[in-house]
């Protein structure tokens, strides 16, 4: 990936019932096994939908999500 930055859109606590293939292959992971493979972090329940847009260094920008897993 290029320099750049990125800038939180959204963070958003969900069910697991929520990480749907479809949310997982957005993510680009291939499956729901594999985005939870990365996205679980320790002991953790509460899952989080964040959205962030990427800003590349000349500006132009584009818009990820991603699921993470982690305690409060």
């Amino acid at each position: 990936m290029d320099e750049g930055e990125i800038e939180i859109e959204s963070v958003q606590e969900i069910e697991l019932s929520e990480v749907t293939p479809h949310l997982a292959r957005e993510s680009g992971f291939p499956g729901v096994a594999d985005l939870l493979k990365v996205a679980r972090h320790g002991k953790g329940g509460n899952i989080y939908l964040i959205c962030f847009r990427y800003l590349h260094t000349l500006r132009s920008e584009s818009v990820a999500c991603q699921v993470f897993r982690c305690s409060i």
